[in-house]
């Protein structure tokens, strides 16, 4: 049963990983665009992160996809995941269709039960004669949430420099002649 939920995990959230990475370069905008975005979210330099986020996106959507590299691509996306979830979607609930963090959250969450069910049998790791302590297990989703956390982390505090608040304008008194006067 678990080489079948891992196979179906796989298959599902490495390619929507993939492409989600792959619509960065070639989307509206392409790269030039998205960095501009990153930019505005605070991420800087944008043009940087642009190609960094789609790099990592594609390459762990390419790792989960092929079974390759567990628990690595799930750290990977739990980072990538844990960064949109601070820059992009905090502080707006839940639902994504907000803008909240429930997609983010989702993914991340994929992302560790495929890092604990590992890459199965039908998986480059396998394939190549790939076991160990962190190719499957609660081990593996553990590494793979603090690697990715600490990535995260560590990207944020390096480079996430969003603009601060503008201030409100003062409120208006309602007394117009005392402010004419004033002006004058």
């Amino acid at each position: 049963m678990s080489e079948t939920a891992s196979l179906v995990l796989r298959g599902t959230l490495g390619p929507m990983l993939f492409v989600h990475g792959w619509n960065k370069v070639t989307g509206p905008g392409g790269l030039e665009g998205t960095g501009k975005w990153f930019d505005a979210l605070g991420l800087r330099p944008g043009a940087v992160h642009a190609r960094m986020a789609a790099g990592t996106e594609m390459a762990a959507g390419a790792g989960l996809t092929l079974g390759l590299g567990n628990p690595l691509p799930a750290a990977a996306a739990v980072g990538l995941m844990a960064v949109a979830a601070r820059t992009d979607h905090r502080g707006k609930g839940f639902f994504v269709f907000k803008g909240g963090w429930e997609y983010t959250g989702m993914v991340a969450a994929g992302a560790l039960a495929a890092a604990a069910l590992g890459p199965g049998r039908l998986s480059v790791d396998r394939a190549i004669g790939r076991r160990g302590r962190l190719a499957s297990g609660p081990l593996a989703a553990l590494a793979a949430a603090g690697i990715g956390a600490a990535a995260a982390g560590g990207l944020l505090r390096a480079f996430y420099r969003p603009e601060p608040p503008k201030p409100k304008p003062a409120p208006e008194t309602g007394d117009e002649d005392a402010k004419a006067t004033a002006d004058a």
